[in-house]
């Protein structure tokens, strides 16, 4: 359980910066409040952002852009989402526990907490996605995804390179609405790939020999095979490392062929 001292809706991003800023470290910006109930904590201010129209999704300039407040269950029905991209986000999102829990669970939320088990991030990571931060700017979503986790910044939204690119994403689970045992996630642009893999269960991460093997024309078994022995993984109660290993040749294959076919078609 948490405990709240002072439930706030700032009516500005200024406001709601100054808010966060006199108590960082006993502060939250909330998302959907989907996982904070799962830990013990005492918050000094609640800072709700559902007043500031961070729950758009815009095509402009060439970007889709996701607001922080942006549901999950929005990536599965805005046409803008589902149009592009063969749907990889919409898809990557439609296993999270059911569509009540997807209606409340953000975007904001799952990125800006980095977590292991987030299918978003992996797939987002395949998109070679950028995350825009109130103070921090605009940054690639790999390179903010490396930086140790923060929280005296405010995530604003999300944006992908509207260019086309074909996607597909892949995972096992020991039930359909567990988190993943494993994620993985392929792009290809004008012959170029991208490869991610999530729940190792570490934060999700680019392979770049995995990646390389494909703009090599070596194959998605050599790609497969190399994010397994490139990357590392852990055990936990869902799986052993060898086993994700094991997963992460295999899925990192069907993910390129699928993504192949599609290039294909």
């Amino acid at each position: 359980m948490y405990t709240i001292k002072s439930y706030v809706f700032p009516e500005s991003l200024e406001e709601a910066n100054e808010l966060l800023q006199r108590d960082c470290r006993n502060s939250a910006v909330l998302g959907g409040c989907c996982w904070l109930k799962m830990g013990r904590r005492r918050i000094r201010w609640a800072i709700d952002l559902t007043r500031l129209g961070l729950d758009q999704i815009e095509v402009k300039d060439g970007w889709l852009e996701l607001g922080a407040s942006v549901t999950l269950h929005q990536l599965e029905t805005h046409p803008a989402v589902t149009s592009r991209f063969d749907g990889i986000l919409g898809k990557s999102v439609s296993h999270i526990v059911g569509v009540p829990f997807r209606n409340c669970a953000t975007v904001g939320g799952s990125v800006f907490s980095r977590f292991g088990f987030s299918d978003l991030t992996c797939a987002l990571l395949a998109l070679d996605a950028t995350v825009v931060l109130y103070r921090g700017g605009e940054m690639p979503l790999a390179q903010f995804m490396d930086a140790p986790i923060s929280f005296d910044d405010i995530l604003l939204k999300v944006r992908i390179k509207d260019d086309g690119r074909r996607a597909a994403y892949q995972s096992v689970r020991r039930s359909s609405t567990d988190f993943p045992t494993l994620a993985a996630a392929v792009s290809c642009l004008d012959g170029q790939w991208t490869v991610s893999v999530g729940a190792r269960p570490a934060r999700a991460v680019r392979s770049e020999e995995a990646a390389r093997c494909l703009n090599d024309g070596l194959g998605a078994a050599a790609a497969g095979q190399a994010a397994a022995e490139e990357l590392t993984y852990g055990t936990d109660l869902r799986a052993g490392a060898d086993y994700r290993r094991k997963l992460a040749a295999v899925l990192v294959r069907r993910a390129a062929e699928q993504c192949m076919e599609e290039n294909k078609g």
